[in-house]
């Protein structure tokens, strides 16, 4: 075990960990260095066992002994740091004691997902980190097959949408399309039938619309946070489709609650 006690918050050797609260420099480093942060002890080794490489492990002090086989598991650099150098160096209070610093991995063709797959989620402008992970995180546990994320999307490796995916954005094979104007067509090209999630009222119900489809397989399309799917992707779409609400002034849920139902009835058995 590599243990390095590091005393300044400025050591070069840290700069893998400065201020991950800024979205903005978060992307410009992590682009840049081909990384990503992975916060936790149940996160970084669920990295671990999908073979991702660490690149370096940042420990308090104070979680040390509580971690040391963690510590053992990481084949890089370990730095030891005090609550305050963690505090000053990363932005926030690291109170799970663990970050550590991965090797991103080129991301697989969009058609190479979609060999195998036959339910998938698709993401047109989820521009939000938490939801991009919570949605990873249904799709994984209710067994959605893979996942396609337009241009614009936010991205799944990024610290906030892997920690509340807890670490389903490891495991849940996903790629990026890189023409949101005919990205569609490689999913129709591939005899998905695309249903578009969206609250209006003369859209099909989902299960109706999954029963119709039978043993086609699925796309189910989720749009962004504030205007849904675009006029576009709607259009293109083989059915809109919702989820039966039962009124009382509600009339449609955020999208990761939406994703979370509509995952559950794009992969339960039919009948």
């Amino acid at each position: 075990m590599d243990v390095i006690e590091v005393p300044d918050p400025a050591d070069p050797r840290l700069a893998d960990y400065v201020r991950l609260r800024d979205t903005n420099l978060r992307r410009s480093i992590e682009v840049e260095h081909g990384l990503f942060m992975a916060e936790g002890d149940k996160v970084i080794r669920r990295a671990l066992t999908a073979g991702f490489a660490p690149r370096s492990l940042l420990l308090t002090r104070r979680r040390l002994d509580a971690l040391a086989d963690l510590a053992e598991a990481v084949a890089a650099p370990v730095y030891v740091v005090a609550q305050e150098v963690a505090e000053s160096l990363t932005g926030f209070d690291v109170h799970r004691g663990a970050l550590a610093s991965f090797h991103r991995r080129p991301l697989p063709d969009p058609g190479a997902v979609l060999e195998k797959a036959r339910r998938v989620v698709v993401l047109e402008d989820v521009l939000d980190h938490t939801n991009v992970g919570a949605i990873f995180r249904s799709a994984a546990g209710l067994g959605v097959d893979a996942a396609l994320l337009a241009p614009r999307c936010a991205d799944p490796l990024y610290r906030r949408a892997i920690k509340v995916s807890m670490g389903a954005v490891f495991t849940l094979p996903y790629s990026r399309l890189t023409d949101w104007y005919g990205g569609l067509d490689l999913l129709r090209d591939r005899g998905f039938h695309l249903m578009a999630l969206t609250p209006a009222a003369d859209a099909v119900p989902l299960p109706t619309a999954l029963a119709e489809a039978g043993d086609r397989p699925a796309a189910l399309l989720l749009g962004s946070e504030g205007d849904g799917l675009s006029s576009r992707w709607l259009g293109q779409a083989d059915t809109p489709v919702r989820i039966p609400m039962a009124g009382r002034d509600v009339d449609s849920l955020n999208v990761t609650a939406a994703a979370a139902i509509a995952c559950y009835e794009l992969t339960r058995p039919a009948g």
